[in-house]
C-alpha cells in the first residue's frame, strides 16, 4: 500500500533582520494560516502517524497550530531546518506503516527540492501551503497528488 508525505511551508513570518533567522516568529497572517491549513488537512481526513517540523520558531508554530485539530503530537527534526532532502524523506516515511501518512513543516527551497527529486515535478509552494506526494514503494518515484495554496486551504476549512 501507498505511503503519503505531505508537505506545510511555514506560515508567513516576521522580516528577515527582525530577529535572528531561527527565532522569526510567525504574523498573525501566518498564525491564520497554520491554523486553517490544519483544519482544511482535518477535513480532507488526513490522519498523519507523524508530524516533524523544523525546530525552527515560525516553522514549529506552525506546526504546532496545524497539528491541534488533527490531534498528532510535533517532533522536532533538526533537518527540517536546512538540508532535508529526499533520502530524510524516505526515511521518516519508513517508520510510518504501509498506508501511512507524515506530515512534515519546513522551509523553501528543501520542500519544493523534496518534491522535485521525488516526482521530477517543479512546483511553487507558498508560505502556509501544502503538497502532498504518494509514494507506492520506497525506493520508487512519488506522484504529487495534492498541492494546495494558503488561500485554498482556508476555504477548505470554511474561513
Amino acid at each position: 500500500m501507498a505511503r503519503q508525505l505531505w508537505l506545510l511551508r511555514h506560515g508567513e513570518a516576521e522580516p528577515h533582520g527582525t530577529r535572528p533567522d531561527p527565532e522569526r516568529h510567525l504574523t498573525e497572517r501566518g498564525r491564520e494560516q497554520a491554523a486553517n491549513a490544519g483544519a482544511a488537512l482535518a477535513r480532507l481526513g488526513l490522519k498523519p502517524a507523524a508530524i516533524f517540523t523544523s525546530p525552527k520558531v515560525r516553522a514549529h508554530a506552525t506546526a504546532t497550530a496545524a497539528a491541534q485539530p488533527l490531534g498528532v503530537d510535533v517532533v522536532l527534526h533538526a533537518p527540517l531546518a536546512a538540508g532535508f532532502d529526499a533520502g530524510e524523506a524516505r526515511k521518516l516515511l519508513a517508520a510510518a506503516d504501509d498506508g501511512g501518512q507524515v506530515l512534515v513543516v519546513g522551509h523553501e527551497p528543501d520542500l519544493s527540492q523534496v518534491a522535485y527529486d521525488l516526482t521530477g515535478g517543479r512546483l511553487d509552494l507558498k508560505k502556509g501551503g501544502v503538497a502532498a506526494i504518494r509514494l507506492d514503494s520506497l525506493a520508487g518515484p512519488g506522484l504529487l497528488i495534492v498541492l494546495l495554496r494558503p488561500r485554498e486551504l482556508a476555504a477548505i476549512a470554511g474561513k
